[in-house]
């Protein structure tokens, strides 16, 4: 689960640059990740139904193999770009194509390994054992741009390796990581009473919300559709909340470079200090302040509103790497508020026999912001740099209006 997660974050954490370095526009190094966000978020579902069907082991392989397959291709490709053997364009063109099976495949993996431990787990442990894979395949979106920056390749033979390094560094882990599940996970078929559920699809600030262990552990007797009036402002928050995150954080290394004036090689490790700052805040606010407030959902919302409008709005006045850093972290604290609220919220506001069902609609929404946010956020900075993060700090201060009025008492989303 972590070098799963890893892997991909660790490239997106690299493809600004490498995007400047080849010459390619901004906005078809976005639609590299949003072709890849699309088919997970369209083959998860399908994997975690197959995986109930046919056994674990096999969906645990075939999701390693397309994630090894994916990285090793997308580091060939960049490979030849960066060496001349491919044009610019031509080399990201190969690079979207290495990138659906990632999409495609990759997504077959965490259900699967979910759906191990359920069947492994004696039923009073498995919600504790599902949240700390969960935990993994969070820690995973961070360690991936954090160690980014120190996995930049020299020449080998003559060759220029430079910073398609990352991918093919977790091709290897992938490989190895292959191996092992292979040798050390038994056969199996399908386990009465355990099953895994679609994982949303691992990015840059998108850390697990713990929608996937309900929805693997709770039945789903009752559908639920997202425009139940229960639910529906939860619904709202999520989508405004995950696309905002995802054009701010996909923008974050383009924004390094220019605002720096970096050469893209120089302005990764400014990149990961800043992703990184945003992940620590967001992980303080969920293991630290959120246990220690103990604040409702509605609440948890409105806090996370004010300190993502206002982080975002920082972000874009920043002028140097300590204010773009402290914006950054302080959107970041305010999307770990609304992330939970928004996970927690839509689960009180419907009924045991409903969790299942409400818990996957929580998860496909946190994954279908990562499918057009990215490259909304670049179409945006394209058009102006500081735009995707004043649009994104109106888009939260409007959520801030309309949770204020959905969520108060009497209002049309409080909790059952």
């Amino acid at each position: 689960m972590l070098v799963i997660a890893a892997g991909n974050t660790a490239l997106q954490s690299v493809l600004p640059a490498l995007g400047r370095s080849l010459g390619v526009a901004d906005t078809a190094v976005a639609a590299a990740f949003s072709v890849s966000a699309l088919l997970w978020v369209v083959a998860a579902p399908f994997w975690a139904n197959r995986s109930d069907r046919r056994g674990r082991r096999a969906m645990v392989l075939l999701g390693l193999a397309g994630f090894t397959a994916s990285v090793t291709l997308c580091g060939g490709f960049l490979m030849a770009g960066i060496n001349g053997w491919l044009t610019g364009g031509a080399a990201f063109v190969a690079f979207v194509g290495a990138r659906m099976l990632y999409g495609g495949f990759g997504a077959a993996a965490p259900p699967a390994v979910q759906a191990i431990v359920a069947g492994s787990t004696a039923r009073e442990d498995r919600t504790r054992m599902l949240a700390l894979l969960g935990s993994a395949f969070g820690l995973g979106t961070i360690i991936g741009p954090a160690v980014a920056p120190y996995l930049l390749l020299g020449s080998v033979g003559g060759v220029e390796i430079g910073l398609a390094g990352p991918a093919f560094v977790f091709g290897a882990v992938g490989l190895v990581t292959g191996i092992a599940a292979a040798r050390m996970l038994p056969a199996d078929g399908p386990t009465a009473g355990a099953h895994g559920a679609a994982q949303s699809y691992p990015s840059v600030g998108g850390q697990a919300s713990g929608a996937a262990v309900t929805a693997a552990t709770a039945p789903a007797a009752e559908r639920v559709g997202y425009f139940d009036r229960r639910v529906r402002g939860w619904m709202i928050v999520g989508l405004v909340m995950g696309h905002a995150q995802a054009m701010i954080g996909q923008t974050m290394g383009f924004l390094v470079i220019d605002r720096l004036g970096l050469p893209p090689v120089e302005a990764l490790g400014p990149t990961g200090i800043v992703l990184m700052v945003g992940a620590g805040a967001a992980l303080l606010v969920q293991w630290g302040l959120i246990p220690l407030l103990d604040l409702s959902p509605a609440r948890l919302v409105l806090a996370g509103c004010v300190l993502g409008a206002v982080g975002c709005a920082a972000t874009a006045n920043a002028g140097s790497l300590y204010g773009i850093t402290m914006g950054y972290g302080l959107a970041a604290m305010g999307f770990g508020f609304l992330r939970p609220g928004f996970t927690a919220g839509a689960s009180l506001a419907v009924g045991a026999a409903a969790q299942g069902s409400v818990a996957g609609k929580v998860t496909s929404v946190n994954g279908a912001a990562f499918i057009l946010g990215p490259s909304i956020g670049v179409l945006l900075y394209e058009v102006y740099r500081p735009l995707p993060y004043w649009v994104a700090a109106a888009a939260l201060a409007l959520l801030l209006v309309y949770a204020g009025q959905a969520f108060r008492p009497g209002g049309t989303s409080r909790p059952a």
